[in-house]
């Protein structure tokens, strides 16, 4: 019966029987979906299945080759491992949510046309935003809204979007869609760009994630950092493989994080901006467009789920434990967490590409796909992020989390079903860092001839790594490094969060005026005619006073009579003779 199921749906329905479950029952059940889910994955095998017509156009509801595959496996993973992490305290609300948007994001990435790819992309924004809402505080209630707004625009951005081409080329058929060429796109297939770029956090568009993502539950922001920018990514890598543009806005993407995350004082959004510069490795090796560019985006994003996953777990135990992640009221807790500390360097390692860890293996085909094709600028960039990603995420998370002066704060170590959780995706980090060839690479969209263990790749990469740990150290020495302070960062959200509320506001006083000019006409115009009607048909009216019976029989005849001219002359004549 699983097998017959496509995966998305196993998770999505069976999501519907969370509310009704309790306790053990209810953690067996969610725990049972993700593996019946890849059980069903499994089953399929390759090919297209579930083909459908609607309105003359031709849908598949399910795809599975080497890209949708590999991504499928993934988000199976990375929404087991977050539902045990979520097993101490989380809510009905938030198992449910998460799996219907772990569910999405897999109906997402088989989707074989566009219009199914729509529908699970504003089920991804419907889900996900719950896990926001879940927190309970007025800040995650308005970032939700604000997420929600921006998400919801994606789709409709992409729905607009796939109007378009279809009315350009006939079909929704979800394969390449760009032209390699900046400009050259029709506007059916820039709109879709468009619509997968707010979603992958491109510049000016990436602050709903930095807004909402540190506003989650501890547990929301796991799953939150797993599937809508690697959908994006996914979609980006289907469809637009090779277009030019995606390569300068892959390394903006690298670049400019860096700087705001250096000056954040909370650590999940540090860990958001993070994200942003993950995320451009990956935008700019779909931009090459080369086999070895396309595996490396692919391998990272693989790999990105893992590690990224594990630091928000390390800073949702904080979050659990001591009520904050900001930078300035914690230090000092590896004496009371550990475990938790050892693990979030494990992340920290893997997302600084150290050798034996997951991102060396991953983040380098990237950057030796830029080289191949004489993009040295583009190399220079890429390795430049390379070395602020060490600073704002592999030194800073731990050291302020952990290591940094010793805040005070005492409690206890991570419960033993988060210590599991993030235990599995550290030993991941290490795997796929250490044996890249015995799963990731073999399950790349292309054949892989790249060789991540050469001498001349370990060494530079090391030299990188001290030199940034070097300038670290001599910053925070010299009293450089920007100071740990409670502050907000503005960033370009601040233009449509300022002149928004107001135009918002403003546009909201005109609607009210309009409504209460429109509703005071409203009742003028129906006492007008209440009024008339009272006059003619109230107890003194004409047609409401009582009439003799002779004067109602002649009214009742000359009804009769209008009635048969009607008639007559509105039927046809006929012969009634026959034909001689």
């Amino acid at each position: 019966m699983i097998g017959s199921l496509p995966p998305a749906a196993v998770m999505i329905l069976g999501a519907l029987l969370v509310p009704l479950l309790r306790g053990r029952a209810r953690t067996g059940w969610v725990l049972l979906l993700p593996a019946a889910s890849l059980a069903a994955l499994l089953a399929l095998g390759e090919g297209e299945f579930g083909q459908v017509s609607i309105f003359s156009y031709e849908l598949t509801l399910v795809r599975i080759d080497g890209l949708s595959r590999i991504f499928g496996w993934l988000f199976h993973i990375a929404a087991f491992i977050g539902l045990i992490f979520a097993r101490r305290g989380g809510s009905a609300l938030e198992d449910a949510s998460a799996l219907v948007y772990a569910g999405a994001a897999i109906g997402a990435v088989q989707a074989g046309d566009l219009i199914t790819l729509f529908v699970f992309w504003e089920l991804l924004a419907l889900s996900s935003v719950f896990l926001v809402w879940a927190r309970g505080t007025e800040r995650s209630y308005r970032a939700g809204i604000r997420y929600l707004i921006v998400q919801v625009g994606s789709g409709v951005v992409l729905l607009a979007g796939i109007i378009a081409h279809a009315r350009a080329t006939g079909s929704v058929a979800f394969d390449h869609l760009g032209t390699g060429t900046l400009g050259t796109g029709t506007l059916g297939t820039n709109l879709i760009l468009l619509g997968i770029g707010i979603k992958a956090a491109f510049p000016l568009l990436h602050n709903w994630l930095t807004d909402a993502y540190p506003e989650a539950t501890y547990s929301g922001a796991v799953f939150l950092s797993a599937f809508t920018t690697k959908v994006a990514v996914y979609a980006l890598a289907r469809g637009y493989q090779g277009e030019d543009l995606l390569i300068w806005v892959g390394v903006l993407m690298t670049m400019f994080p860096i700087f705001y995350a250096v000056i954040e004082n909370d650590l999940r959004r540090v860990l958001g901006y993070s994200m942003i510069n993950q995320i451009g490795f990956m935008v700019c090796g779909v931009g090459i467009g080369t086999e070895m560019a396309v595996n490396g985006a692919v391998a990272h994003a693989f790999n990105d789920v893992l590690f990224k996953g594990l630091l928000f777990m390390s800073t949702g135990a904080l979050l659990y434990r001591t009520g904050t992640t900001k930078c300035s009221e914690l230090g000092g807790l590896y004496k009371s967490m550990p475990k938790t500390a050892a693990l979030c360097v494990i992340g920290a390692a893997s997302i600084s590409a150290f050798p034996l860890f997951s991102g060396f293996v991953s983040k380098s085909m990237v950057m030796a796909a830029a080289l191949e094709q004489n993009l040295d600028i583009v190399w220079l960039f890429l390795l430049f992020a390379s070395a602020g990603v060490l600073h704002h995420a592999g030194i800073k998370i731990p050291f302020y989390g952990f290591f940094g002066p010793d805040s005070g704060i005492r409690t206890k170590e991570a419960p033993t079903s988060m210590l599991i959780a993030m235990g599995m995706a550290a030993f991941l980090c290490v795997f796929n860092g250490t044996f890249p060839t015995w799963f990731l690479y073999p399950n790349l969209p292309y054949a892989v001839t790249y060789e991540p263990f050469t001498s001349a790749h370990v060494i530079s990469q090391l030299q990188l790594l001290f030199f940034a740990v070097l300038a670290f150290v001599w910053l925070r020495l010299s009293d450089r490094e920007p100071h740990e302070l409670p502050s907000t960062n503005l960033d370009a959200d601040w233009f449509y969060r300022r002149f928004g509320r107001g135009l918002a506001l403003a546009g909201g006083g005109v609607a009210s005026r309009l409504r209460a000019a429109i509703a005071a006409r409203t009742v003028v115009a129906a006492g007008d005619v209440i009024g008339s009607a009272r006059r003619y048909m109230g107890p003194s009216g004409v047609l409401g006073r009582t009439w003799p019976t002779g004067v109602s029989v002649i009214w009742v005849a000359i009804l009769l009579l209008v009635f048969l001219l009607l008639y007559y002359a509105t039927t046809p004549v006929t012969n009634a003779l026959p034909p001689p």
